[in-house]
């Protein structure tokens, strides 16, 4: 399942890139996406971003105080959502609370940047696959194995 990570600001893109190496460890059939290292040299970077939002079936957007207000979090968020019954917008909160959120990042369910919520996060991520899903129990102890490495 292809999974598009959006970021904005060094922190932003330091927490999405450990995503993008640490996230296939624990569920092996996510195919994560990220703009700092998936855009071949000479490639149009606004077209492979769009059509990498077009085939993702889930966004885990990256959020910061300093990119609440982002142009291009909003976009992406708003691209990513673009069928709402059969993909999922996740903010990964960093250093802000759900309070912190209002606009239109506000109606997705977010995730604390903590182990606890982290692990509600794969445990959707890998409810969202289209076909043979980790059992649970497995997919924990995937997780619990790989969590100091995130």
């Amino acid at each position: 399942m292809k999974l598009f990570l959006s970021w904005s600001g060094n922190r932003s893109r330091e927490v999405a890139e450990l995503f993008n190496d640490w996230l296939p460890n624990v569920i092996q059939a996510v195919e994560p996406w990220i703009s700092t290292s998936d855009i071949e040299k000479g490639k149009r970077w606004g077209l492979e971003v769009l059509t990498q939002l077009e085939e993702a079936k889930f966004g885990l957007i990256c959020l910061t105080s300093e990119n609440l207000d982002s142009p291009w979090i909003l976009f992406e968020a708003g691209a990513l959502s673009k069928t709402l019954d059969k993909t999922h917008v996740c903010p990964y909160l960093l250093d802000i609370d759900f309070v912190d959120i209002d606009g239109p990042l506000a109606q997705f369910q977010g995730t604390k940047a903590n182990k606890e919520d982290t692990q509600k996060l794969v445990r959707t991520i890998n409810k969202a696959l289209e076909t043979n899903p980790i059992e649970q129990s497995r997919l924990d102890k995937l997780f619990d194995k790989w969590w100091p490495d995130l």
